[in-house]
C-alpha cells in the first residue's frame, strides 16, 4: 500500500475508488433530489385522507414520518398511553382531537386510515384492531413480532377486510434500494446470484455518561414494557431483509442462522425474557430465485453501523452504483415529495413511505411494501432465530402470496 494515500479509498468500506473517478450521473441526480425532494412533484388529487397517529415513544415515529406536512393528508386525532406523550404529539402535528389509546381511536368513523407505531410485540393485534373497524393500516416494523401463527393472523384479516395494509420498512426508499429495484425491475440484474443486507447497531465508542439524580429517578422506560431488552436480532430482520424482499419483491425459502452468545450482560446465559443469548445473528438464505443471501443483525459490535446492503445478479451488480451489462437504465432517483414534506431519517426514506402509502390510497393501488412483502421480509428472521438456536439447522419458511 506504500504511495496509496488516503484520497485513494472512499468512505464506503465496501467500495475502492481512485482520485480520477467522477461521480456517476445516478450519484449527482441523487444529491440533487436531496437538496430538495420537492422538484417535479404534481398533484394526482385534491382529496385528503383523514388519519389518526398512535405511538410517541422512544422514537417519536408518529409524527416523524410526515404525515402532518402531506397536501392530501388532515391528521383528525392522535393517541400514545402516556398522557404527556399524546399532548406532545398533538402538538407536534397541529392535532386538537387526542384519544387515551388506539382502541378509543380506532372507533372515531371520520378516520380512514391509521399510522400504528406502537411497541413491536403489539403491532399484529393493533393493526388487526384498526382493520376489524374498517381503517386502512401503515405500521412501523416489524409487521409481527417472533410468532408464526401471529403472521398468518394478520395475512388473512388483510385479506379479508380489503382494506390498505403497509409495512414502513425504511431500507425500502433508501437511494441505494430504490436503486436497486428500479435496475431489477428493468431486467438489468436478471435474477440475483446472491445479496447481502445489514442492520450494524453497536454500542456506542464512547463511554456512556455517569447516570445523574435525575436520570436514576426517572420511570420512563426506554421502551414500551421493557421489550427491547434482550431483544433477538433477527425479530427485526427487515432492514436487512429488504435488502432482497424489498428489491426483487421475492422471498427466502430455507435458512440456516448461527449466533454468538454475547458479552452484553443481559444476554448473558439467556437469562432474559426472550431466553435468548445473542446480540448478533447471521442468516444464509435460500432464495425464491433459487439464489442466496447473508443476512445479518448485530446489536454488539462496536463500530461501522448503518443499514445497508449489496447485491449480484446475472447481469449486473450493485456495491453504491451500477456496473454491469444493462446500458439503458431506467431512472434511479426517488419520486419527488410535495413541497413541505421533509425526507426525514433513516437516510431520506421517512417521507418517500409515508407519501407512497398515500399515494396508494389516492390511487386505489397496492402499497410498495405490501401485507404479503411486509410478511416475507419479516417471517424469514423469526425462523432464523428458531435455526441459530438449533446450531444453524437448515429451516424451512414460510411463504406469502396475494
Amino acid at each position: 500500500m506504500a504511495g496509496a494515500g488516503f484520497a485513494s479509498f472512499a468512505i464506503a468500506p465496501h467500495i475502492i475508488m481512485t482520485p480520477q473517478e467522477k461521480p456517476s450521473p445516478q450519484t449527482t441526480e441523487e444529491s440533487e433530489w436531496e437538496k430538495d425532494p420537492s422538484k417535479g412533484w404534481v398533484p394526482v388529487s385534491n382529496r385528503k385522507i383523514r388519519v389518526g397517529l398512535v405511538g410517541y415513544g422512544a422514537s417519536k415515529f408518529a409524527a416523524a414520518f410526515g404525515f402532518q406536512n402531506h397536501p392530501n393528508v388532515e391528521v383528525v386525532a392522535v393517541s400514545d398511553l402516556f398522557p404527556d406523550r399524546c399532548a406532545e404529539l398533538a402538538k407536534v402535528t397541529k392535532c386538537k382531537k387526542t384519544y387515551p389509546s388506539l382502541e378509543e381511536l380506532v372507533k372515531d368513523n371520520k378516520i380512514e386510515a391509521v399510522f400504528v407505531a406502537t411497541d413491536a410485540p403489539g403491532h399484529v393485534r393493533h393493526c388487526i384492531e384498526v382493520l376489524k373497524h374498517g381503517k386502512h393500516v401503515a405500521c412501523a416494523v416489524p409487521a409481527v413480532f417472533g410468532s408464526l401463527e401471529d403472521a398468518d393472523l394478520l395475512f388473512e384479516a388483510v385479506k379479508k377486510s380489503g382494506l390498505k395494509y403497509m409495512m414502513f420498512e425504511t431500507s425500502c426508499f433508501r437511494a441505494d434500494n430504490y436503486a436497486m429495484r428500479q435496475i431489477y425491475n428493468a431486467g438489468g440484474f436478471g435474477k440475483l446470484v446472491y445479496s447481502e443486507g445489514e442492520y450494524f447497531h453497536g454500542p456506542s465508542l464512547s463511554p456512556a455518561p455517569a447516570p445523574t439524580p435525575a436520570k436514576t429517578k426517572t420511570t420512563v422506560p426506554s421502551s414500551y414494557n421493557g421489550w427491547r431488552d434482550g431483544v433477538i436480532p433477527q425479530w427485526y430482520p427487515t432492514h436487512s431483509n429488504a435488502y432482497y424482499v424489498g428489491v426483487t419483491n421475492g422471498s427466502f425459502t430455507e435458512v440456516s442462522c448461527l449466533g454468538m452468545e454475547s458479552l452484553r450482560e443481559i444476554n448473558k446465559g439467556g437469562k432474559n425474557q426472550y431466553n435468548n443469548p445473542f446480540a448478533t445473528e447471521i442468516a444464509l438464505l435460500r432464495t425464491s430465485e433459487g439464489g442466496m443471501a447473508r443476512m445479518g443483525v448485530s446489536w454488539d459490535t462496536p463500530g461501522f453501523g448503518g443499514e445497508m446492503g449489496r447485491i449480484r445478479g446475472q447481469k449486473g451488480s450493485y456495491y453504491g452504483k451500477y456496473q454491469g451489462l444493462e446500458k439503458d437504465l431506467p431512472g434511479l432517483v426517488r419520486p419527488p415529495l410535495p413541497p413541505g414534506v421533509p425526507a426525514g431519517g433513516h437516510g431520506g426514506s421517512h417521507g418517500p413511505l409515508m407519501n407512497e402509502f398515500v399515494l396508494s390510497l389516492l390511487q386505489d393501488r397496492n402499497p410498495l411494501v405490501d401485507i404479503a412483502m411486509s410478511l416475507n421480509m419479516t417471517v424469514a428472521g423469526v425462523v432464523a432465530h428458531q435455526s441459530a438456536m438449533n446450531d444453524g439447522e437448515w429451516m424451512k419458511i414460510p411463504q406469502y402470496r396475494l
